[in-house]
């Protein structure tokens, strides 16, 4: 599994899982339940991480849809 982007913002890793799903590559949202303990501050930022394998057309769905700037740069 490979980092796809990292956030703390809720909306947008909603709109992003559905994109995912849309496109059929499976998705994991990491630290979601240490974002919520320490509360609304966005100290501890959510990571959603896919297939090593479906990285590149996750990064291309994404893109495609206007939110390249929410990528991670290393992945």
């Amino acid at each position: 599994m490979r980092e796809l982007l990292r956030t703390n913002d809720a909306v947008l890793l909603s709109a992003v899982g559905a994109l995912l799903d849309g496109a059929g590559i499976d998705h994991l949202v990491l630290d979601q339940n240490m974002s919520i303990l320490e509360g609304s501050l966005g100290v501890i930022p959510r990571r959603l991480l896919v297939p090593d394998d479906d990285l590149p057309a996750a990064r291309r769905l994404l893109t495609d849809a206007g939110l390249a700037h929410e990528l991670r740069s290393d992945g």
